[in-house]
């Protein structure tokens, strides 16, 4: 389909809701088991009242309005009423803490609150002002609420269905992304439509032609723009249908049902799929199956088929690396899996492995329009037609992100192979100096590291003689850790990694011991970000008070 420049997700809607009116754009389940399809006009119609309701509250045009609501159907029908309506979307992660919802509403200068369903909301609402003017969607709170309310199905009920869409210039805010917040106050970076024009036309196409017939699902967080624009927008551009789930219990059923042709993930969550995989097929016997020309690819379809991913044609990770090892499972199950690069301030246009050209450990060729370049530093700097405006009420932290001749600074180091892939080597911010004035880039050793039963891990040590590894282990693995002879066995296979790892890295980088810890790294706790990244600073402090005495007992492996 040929589309201009001047193309919104808002006329995208339009175009498919003509062209196909009848087909299923959502499909979105709720408990019970009940599921709900949404056709393109029916979509369409819902977007035109709510953004009438909006056209008469008479806000300010570009007002600011904040959108928290889990994925679901109704949270992409606020964001396309929101832009119809002529407004800002301003949506928040439905996992943040009651101080940081109420920095993000008062610091974009939100006019509205659009609220739907959200399992944090006992540790939100009071970041919600008494006063703020909210409506209502599916499955929203029941208590705790702001004193003015209205339902979204009252407001479309009452509301004179929006006419022509207010005409949005490419240059123009359509969007505040508050960043994660990994390192303190979130930022809010301003998003131009022509970033999600630039998405729609570049991102998929170059991993396989897209057309109505496909299928994604969506549970990352809408408020990142990994989701927003490889799901959201992408879906508007192409006109596929949405799936969505429910939550973390009912995922795997969800994911069957969808059954999607292009699927991206997060590295947290291949790890987790591959560790359900393993829990009832061992490694062991996984290889043996796959080594045998009658088993092997029988194997291959079972497991993609329990994983609801025999459909996929393309499949994605980013946000954050992915152990090499754990691409290489993926691959020979017959899954290539593709890694993405990109920030929330290019809106995520920036590198993608391209099929049969990708190489493990890179995160792939600039997307198309992209220009890179690695600057004296090493860092990764890049101009791309997904660029930001700048930073909300931040001139300095804007200029500062940029070079003099217009370029943005990544904050990531990066090398260029021979055939045109990046690969990240760290992050300026992260590397840290031992005690002996040697720097250490942890993402690259972390990479290095993996086993079964460990989820998570965070390299560290900072001004000691030499770096350690922290390793969060898989819920799943709680039983069998429980018995000493269940301590016992990783313990000797992270005490062999260690001495793997040694031999494939400088001598100032080798690890002095790993540490077992205790207690789950999460969302809640401050741990993680909301696209499950880990807060390395976060982690940092809460140990640091235990670093020497784990550092004095001597020990490989050590169990807080």
């Amino acid at each position: 389909m040929n589309l201009d420049k001047n193309w919104t997700p808002v006329t995208g809607l339009l175009h498919w809701a003509e062209q196909q009116p009848d087909s299923v754009y959502f499909t979105q389940p709720h408990s019970g088991g009940e599921v709900i399809e949404y056709s393109w006009s029916e979509v369409a119609a819902q977007v035109r009242g709510m953004a009438g309701h909006l056209a008469s509250l008479n806000l300010p045009a570009g007002s600011r309005i904040a959108l928290l609501s889990q994925n679901c159907a109704h949270f992409i029908m606020a964001d396309l009423a929101i832009w119809m309506a002529g407004h800002v979307s301003v949506p928040i992660y439905p996992s943040l803490n009651a101080d940081t919802v109420s920095y993000i509403l008062d610091h974009s200068e939100s006019q509205l609150l659009l609220l739907g369903q959200v399992a944090e909301w006992g540790n939100m609402h009071a970041g919600v002002p008494a006063d703020m003017p909210t409506i209502l969607l599916p499955g929203s709170p029941e208590s705790d609420l702001p004193d003015n309310t209205t339902s979204w199905d009252d407001a479309v009920a009452a509301a004179t269905p929006h006419g022509d869409p207010v005409q949005r210039a490419p240059e123009e805010l359509a969007r505040l992304v508050y960043t994660s917040g990994s390192t303190g106050r979130p930022k809010g970076v301003m998003v131009p439509f022509r970033a999600l024009e630039a998405s729609g036309r570049l991102m998929l196409p170059p991993l396989k032609p897209m057309s109505t017939a496909d299928r994604m699902i969506s549970y990352l967080p809408l408020a990142h723009v990994f989701e927003a624009s490889v799901v959201e927008v992408a879906s508007l551009y192409h006109g596929f249908q949405v799936f969505f789930s429910e939550g973390l219990h009912t995922f795997a059923d969800d994911l069957r049902r969808a059954r999607p042709t292009v699927f991206v993930s997060v590295p947290r969550l291949w790890v987790k799929f591959q560790q359900a995989v393993q829990a009832n097929l061992p490694q062991v016997k996984l290889d043996e199956l796959l080594a045998n020309e009658a088993t092997a690819e029988p194997t291959r379809k079972q497991i993609l088929t329990q994983l609801g991913l025999q459909d996929a044609g393309v499949a994605i990770t980013g946000s954050a690396p992915l152990a090499p090892s754990v691409q290489q499972w993926y691959r020979d199950l017959g899954l290539e899996l593709l890694e993405g690069y990109g920030m929330s301030e290019d809106f995520a246009i920036s590198h993608v492995s391209l099929p049969n050209r990708s190489r493990i450990g890179y995160v792939g060729h600039a997307v198309p329009d992209v220009e890179r370049r690695i600057a004296e530093n090493g860092e990764v700097q890049i101009k791309s037609p997904g660029g930001m405006l700048g930073y909300y009420k931040a001139p300095e932290k804007t200029a500062d992100a940029h070079t003099e001749d217009g370029w943005f600074c990544t904050g990531d180091l990066g090398e260029i192979d021979d055939d045109g892939r990046l690969r990240i080597t760290g992050r300026l911010k992260e590397i840290f100096k031992t005690s002996k004035g040697k720097y250490v880039a942890p993402v690259p050793i972390e990479c290095k590291l993996g086993h079964p039963q460990i989820e998570v891990v965070c390299v560290s040590g900072a001004n000691q003689a030499q770096p350690y590894v922290l390793m969060m282990p898989s819920p799943m693995a709680a039983d069998a850790l429980a018995t000493e002879e269940g301590r016992a066995a990783l313990s000797a296979a992270i005490s062999s990694q260690l001495d793997e790892v040694s031999t494939t890295v400088d001598p100032h980088e080798q690890l002095a011991f790993a540490v077992v810890v205790k207690d789950p790294w999460t969302i809640e706790n401050g741990m993680l970000t909301p696209t499950m990244k880990i807060k390395r600073n976060v982690i940092e402090e809460r140990y640091e008070s235990l670093v020497d005495s784990w550092y004095a007992k001597g020990e490989r492996v050590v169990w807080e």
